[in-house]
């Protein structure tokens, strides 16, 4: 098939597929007038490319699964390449969300610790010469 037809059944672009080329992700074989020429095999491995990049990994981790595919393996994650991007992957995303879990849990003890403040004013502002409230952006005390 032309880059055209492989494009439309991967879901991508000739631009996409000339730049997978260029990065030796996928193979340039040129048919006898001189155009790409592509087969079934090709359009698994930008498949995998794109299953891959939907998932978050970026290009150049795609490479291992590719090459799996290549060597005639039945998936792109049967090879020892590719089980160690997944580990080194799984590494990223766990420490991710430790950062995540500690940015959310400093986020509820800021809205817990705001929200007393602000009860605490209501409550003084009830009182005949309370406080009136003000709000002090970025400091830990009311």
């Amino acid at each position: 098939m032309r880059i055209g037809e492989l494009a439309v059944r991967a879901g991508t672009t000739t631009r996409t597929l000339r730049y997978y080329e260029s990065r030796g992700l996928l193979p340039a074989r040129r048919s006898g007038n001189g155009y790409r020429s592509y087969d079934e095999s090709d359009l698994r491995l930008l498949r995998q490319i794109r299953t891959l990049q939907d998932f978050g990994f970026d290009l150049e981790e795609t490479r291992p699964f590719v090459e799996c595919l290549r060597a005639g393996h039945p998936e792109g994650d049967s090879c020892p390449a590719s089980l160690a991007v997944y580990r080194r992957k799984l590494g990223e995303l766990d420490a991710l969300i430790g950062q995540l879990t500690g940015v959310r849990d400093t986020v509820a003890r800021q809205l817990e610790r705001a929200e007393l403040a602000r009860a605490e004013l209501a409550a003084e502002a009830e009182v005949p010469g309370g406080p009136e409230p003000v709000c002090e952006l970025g400091g830990d005390s009311w």
